[in-house]
């Protein structure tokens, strides 16, 4: 370890900045932030320095730097443009020894400002020891988005009830378990629905009586096409608290890498030829069981649990049993994988409706409105339609849809892997065939489908209007 990590108190203590510049002034402000004693030494300040100066947040110090304003230190912050000034600063500190931080000059420094995750009173420091700034600042955003906003409120509350809790939990052990509920259980959940009295109240109502078994509950989660970077902030901590995943057949590893290391998984996809009211039954039974026994499930689905995912046939059931839950939305496929193939699925001139289609449904049974469907001015989305592309062709052409209208088959929507194939209506089923088109694909029909091999930026793209299919 190059560096030794340390947080220093700067209340009240004198910290010096040279240089008045953008630099300057947000490490000015920042330093305020944590209460210290501000002189900014600089011949000229930026507009918002100057303000902060008129106002006595800060104090200026005007002209070029002087040792002398070190006399009362307990850091400085070199912030100029100029490495010779820079150096002065440094070598100046030393004499005194005094830390000093070059920005950007970690030879210079012998402090360094590491990246921040705020979450006062929780704080997590990032450094690269100076060699890599952008991959600290990357790290940085990974935490960030780790951190529910609400962490800094619970630990302040946790702070305010601390000696309450060590008397009514004596029992390291116990004081243990106690704050694992605090940070998993209602008072958080409060917390996070803005709703700081309700969290209080439950926090004050725990110390007066034992803590009842752990309650577990759902979060249903939409994972998303398959692309990690997909995942919503909200959806990623889910994975990071879980203690058991049910998830999908088409839920990449890439996401399932993100989860909880420690997590049981539970693969729960259905396969073609399967029975699927009965293997919908036995995910219904192993949501309710998990939860019963105290644990955090998330149910982790492909695109979005409302889109053509059960997920309100499974809120039903739990609701039918008592276990309580909650629902973090994801991107659905027809969003995700028009946009990575440069479809956008309205368009003024094109379309001003969108159909999201399920090409699947409940009973081997064609109930689609067809000649709804085959009506111009709109975009259609087929979902899991790859071994019904005769049939949807047919269908289509048969109730007026125009034989030359475009189409955009996506395999593997998102992923590294993605192919799009464009053609024409007719050829439909002939250049799914010759390409291998296979599942998970999404069909979008319609005047924006044609759009795709001049707006795409992604994967792989074949073009079936330059192709003959052979007969």
């Amino acid at each position: 370890m190059k560096l030794f990590p340390i947080f220093a108190d700067l209340k009240d203590r004198l910290v010096l900045v040279v240089g008045g510049g953008a630099v300057a002034e947000r490490k000015a402000l920042a330093l305020l932030e944590a209460s210290a004693d501000v002189v900014v030494g600089a011949p000229e300040l930026t507009p918002a320095l100057a303000a902060l100066a008129a106002g006595g947040r800060i104090r200026h110090r005007p002209g070029r730097f002087d040792p002398a304003w070190l006399d009362e230190a307990w850091l400085v912050v070199a912030a100029t443009d100029d490495r010779e000034a820079n150096a002065a600063v440094s070598e100046a500190a030393r004499a005194r020894r005094i830390f000093s931080n070059v920005v950007d000059d970690p030879e210079l420094s012998s402090f360094q400002v590491p990246s921040i995750v705020d979450r006062s009173p929780v704080i997590v420091a990032i450094s690269s020891s100076g060699v890599a700034p952008v991959l600290a600042r990357r790290v940085r955003e990974r935490i960030e988005s780790l951190f529910d906003h609400t962490l800094g409120q619970l630990a302040g509350l946790a702070a305010r009830y601390r000696k309450p809790i060590r008397a009514s939990h004596p029992d390291l052990g116990a004081r243990r378990r106690f704050y694992d509920w605090l940070l998993d259980g209602p008072v958080a959940g409060f917390l996070r629905q803005q709703r700081p009295a309700q969290a209080e109240e439950a926090l004050a109502a725990a110390l007066e009586a034992p803590l009842a078994p752990a309650e577990g509950s759902v979060v249903l989660v939409g994972a998303g096409p398959g692309d990690p970077g997909l995942l919503t902030l909200k959806a990623l901590r889910a994975l990071n608290e879980a203690d058991v995943i049910l998830h999908d057949r088409l839920v990449s590893d890439e996401v399932m890498s993100l989860a909880r290391r420690d997590a049981e998984r539970v693969p729960v996809g259905k396969l073609p030829g399967e029975n699927h009211h009965a293997t919908q039954a036995r995910i219904h039974a192993l949501l309710v069981e998990h939860a019963r026994a105290g644990r955090r499930v998330v149910r982790l689905k492909g695109g979005d649990a409302f889109i053509f995912g059960r997920g309100g046939e499974e809120l039903e059931h739990l609701r039918a049993h008592g276990v309580r839950y909650e629902v973090i939305p994801g991107i659905t496929a027809a969003l995700a994988c028009a946009a990575y193939a440069g479809i956008p699925l309205t368009h003024r001139e094109h379309a001003q409706s969108v159909r999201l289609v399920t090409a699947h449904c409940r009973e081997d049974e064609d109930n689609l409105d067809w000649p709804a469907l085959a009506r111009e001015k709109q975009t259609l989305a087929f979902y899991m339609g790859v071994g019904q592309l005769d049939l949807l062709t047919q269908r289509l052409l048969r109730h007026g849809r125009s034989a030359d209208t475009p189409f955009a088959l996506i395999e593997n929507g998102s992923r590294p892997e993605q192919r799009v194939l464009s053609g024409t209506l007719e050829r439909l089923p002939a250049l799914a065939a010759e390409h291998a088109i296979r599942s998970p694909a999404l069909l979008i029909v319609g005047e924006v489908a044609g759009l795709a091999p001049q707006l795409r930026w992604f994967g792989e793209h074949l073009d079936g209007r330059l192709e003959s299919v052979a007969a």
